[in-house]
């Protein structure tokens, strides 16, 4: 008698095994876009997919493997650790050492959760060709990457699928046979609440064909599908809007100073099952980029409450973020530190590497100082309200860029006034000497 078959999960059964089968992501994977281009190249290259959860980095790590006939090798950053990178390393050596002389791809997934030895013991593997590096991360890479694996990295960024391209792998699964017909009120409601995630999709698409299986159900409809899935459907049944549209419509609200507005949002996100931990990440960023030093108690207390959150867990904690959310509304706005900061980096980007000047030089050694590191520096503290009036502190021959301008709002009104009086100082001791 033979063995019976494995149950080969929906998901499985989808897989693309070619490029052209892969649904969604055409602004990297469509004909002449960066990453199509990579896979006709013919030589790998190490780098790292961005994106939401099931919109298929996994899937084109292991089409990047098969097209390029290299051994794919795969890592939980999760579970994973330098046991497992040491054992990948073993792995591709004998993989190039062998008769096949095969090239050797090591996706890790999560890879943002692999501390920074960890994530530093791919680099000499990586710069040698050992291996091609393909990390997958839903966090943003340049906070959670470390800068040197970044560098040697191409990153892609991958979108939510859309409500299109969902429909497109239900209407596979259709022809599969694996889930029985649905109709068009049921098919919405699917789509909205599998927002953009092809997996969250296939596994509740082989839900319902194992439910409806056994109720002799032949047609899924909207008031059946909402009975077999109940307040987890409802709870995604909001309209529709993608998950990006929905945390901007947060940010803007506020932005615009209007608790009921931002307060509305973020019970619609966290309602609609959205990562209270994520939540209060965003709220640290708004109370950095819009409100700043208008109000700085802002940003203690969105880390107040990501803390809080992290201490009680839901309902309770949630509390927290909407505490935060009403007093980031109402709150002062500012965002010329945001703006200053992305002007700098813009200026620095495009500027050469101008040298230290040599009264800002630090002088540790007595050979530094014979060589004049530090002569000249005025010590603040010494100086009448611990201010060094007409002091210079940028790269000689740079004029002051005027990056920072302080908004007439909150906190900033007074900073404002401050450096007011500093530039003051500055012009009357630049005109003695």
């Amino acid at each position: 008698m033979p063995a019976p078959v494995p149950h080969q999960p929906l998901a499985e059964r989808l897989r693309p095994h070619n490029l052209g089968e892969v649904i969604g992501q055409q602004h990297v994977l469509g004909p002449g876009m960066p990453l199509r281009l990579a896979f006709e190249s013919g030589q790998p290259h190490s780098c790292i997919l961005w994106g939401p959860p099931g919109v298929g980095k996994t899937t084109i790590a292991r089409l990047m493997a098969e097209a390029f006939d290299a051994q794919f090798i795969s890592i939980s950053a999760v579970l994973g650790g330098v046991k497992d990178i040491r054992e990948a390393v073993e792995r591709a050596e004998a993989a190039r050492d062998g008769l096949m002389q095969q090239r050797t791809i090591v996706f890790v997934d999560e890879v943002h959760r692999f501390n920074k030895s960890q994530q530093d013991a791919f680099l000499p593997h990586v710069e040698s060709g050992l291996f091609t590096f393909v990390g997958a991360t839903t966090e943003n890479p340049s906070f959670e990457v470390n800068s040197a694996l970044l560098s040697r990295a191409a990153v892609y960024v991958l979108q939510p699928l859309t409500a299109d391209d969902l429909k497109q792998i239900v209407a596979k699964a259709r022809e599969l046979d694996a889930v029985p017909k649905i109709e068009a009120d049921a098919l919405d409601r699917l789509i909205a609440y599998a927002d953009g995630d092809a997996r969250r999709l296939l596994n509740t698409l082989e839900t319902l064909a194992v439910t409806a299986k056994q109720a002799g159900v032949e047609a899924i409809s909207d008031e059946w599908l909402l009975k077999v899935l109940g307040e987890r459907m409802r709870r995604y049944d909001k309209g529709g809007e993608q998950f990006y549209d929905t945390i901007s419509a947060l940010h803007k609200s506020v932005r615009g100073s209007d608790p009921d507005a931002a307060l509305y949002w973020l019970v619609r996100m966290l309602d609609g099952g959205a990562d209270p931990r994520y939540m209060a990440r965003r709220l640290v960023r708004m109370a950095s980029e819009d409100i700043g030093l208008a109000d700085p108690r802002a940003l203690r207390l969105a880390l107040d409450a990501s803390e809080v959150y992290e201490r009680l867990g839901s309902p309770e904690g949630e509390l927290a973020l909407a505490q935060c959310v009403v007093y980031l509304a109402v709150a002062p706005k500012s965002n010329a530190v945001y703006k200053a900061y992305n002007q700098v980096r813009a200026f620095v980007k495009q500027d050469g590497t101008r040298p230290v000047p040599m009264h800002l030089r630090n002088a540790p050694t007595r050979l530094m100082k014979e060589l004049d590191y530090g002569k000249g520096y005025r010590y603040a503290h010494d100086e009448e309200g611990g201010f060094a009036a007409g002091e210079n502190y940028l790269p000689e021959g740079m004029e002051a860029p005027g990056f920072y301008r302080p908004v007439p709002r909150g906190l900033e009104i007074k900073i404002g006034q401050k450096l007011d009086e500093l530039q003051q100082l500055n012009a009357a001791a630049q005109k003695r000497e």
